[in-house]
């Protein structure tokens, strides 16, 4: 019971993440370096990743692969929370943001890594088709 509500409290919280990348996007390309090219490019990818991620984690069929697939994005965009600590780049939807709060972004990311694979971790590896082949196969033999 612990895990589910985890499992959901997690997934809405990374939509609403997702969200908050259309509305302060801005404040998000902020926080990549200025070298990369293509900056709100990649705050909307991450946005819309955020909600398949989300989306992913919701149905049992794609659970366990979603929490993997999340986990590798958290640590994918942990450079761009390390940058925005360093760079003192505000959270998104302010102007100005403490030291203290910057630094907490990414020490609180392996906290969400393992979150996530911890809700994720005893759900099957299940593939789609082997489900319908399993379930073709059972209508026959009846």
């Amino acid at each position: 019971m612990i895990k589910t509500i985890g499992l959901y409290l997690f997934a809405g919280a990374l939509f609403s993440a997702g969200i908050l990348h259309f509305i302060y996007d801005s404040g998000f390309a902020a926080m990549i370096p200025e070298f990369l090219p293509f900056r709100y490019e990649l705050v909307y990818i991450t946005g819309i990743t955020e909600w398949l991620l989300s989306l992913l984690l919701i149905f049992p069929h794609t659970r366990k692969a979603a929490g993997l697939a999340t986990a590798v994005f958290l640590v994918l965009v942990l450079p761009a929370n390390i940058y925005a600590a360093i760079q003192q780049v505000p959270a998104p939807w302010t102007e100005n943001t403490s030291l203290t709060a910057l630094w907490l972004r990414p020490l609180f990311q392996p906290l969400l890594i393992w979150w996530v694979i911890y809700v994720t971790k005893d759900s099957p590896w299940r593939r789609t088709y082997d489900t319908f082949e399993k379930n073709v196969g059972d209508r026959e033999t009846h």
